[in-house]
């Protein structure tokens, strides 16, 4: 399984987790408990992952950085105009990885 891209959601306990291949196909879709996250990304070739800036974001960004990740943060402004229905934690790393170029983790405006 080929992964290039991953939206990670964080919230208080379940972390949504959104990654596609390089084509833009959906390969993972699931919700992460936070004792499950460093396992999951340890397990992972070196890929793009974006997270939403959040009280928490600095923090998980430095860990997955460690597993050779690159870590791109980004504002909620940059990524609400990406989520396509209702806001739900699901649709938010969906709308963070995005599924075409030019979509919200791979913009140059990112932090």
């Amino acid at each position: 399984m080929e992964i290039t891209t991953i939206g990670l959601d964080l919230a208080k306990n379940v972390y949504q987790v959104h990654a596609i291949n390089g084509v833009g196909e959906v390969v993972v879709r699931k919700a992460l408990r936070r004792v499950q996250v460093l396992r999951f990304f340890e397990r992972l070739d070196p890929c793009l992952v974006g997270i939403e800036a959040c009280g928490t974001s600095h923090y998980w960004a430095r860990e997955i950085s460690k597993f050779g990740h690159e870590v791109r943060l980004m504002p909620p402004a940059y990524v609400k105009p990406y989520v396509k229905r209702g806001k739900t934690d699901a649709s938010d790393a969906e709308a963070i990885c995005g599924n075409a170029p030019d979509d919200a983790v791979r913009r140059d405006q990112v932090m």
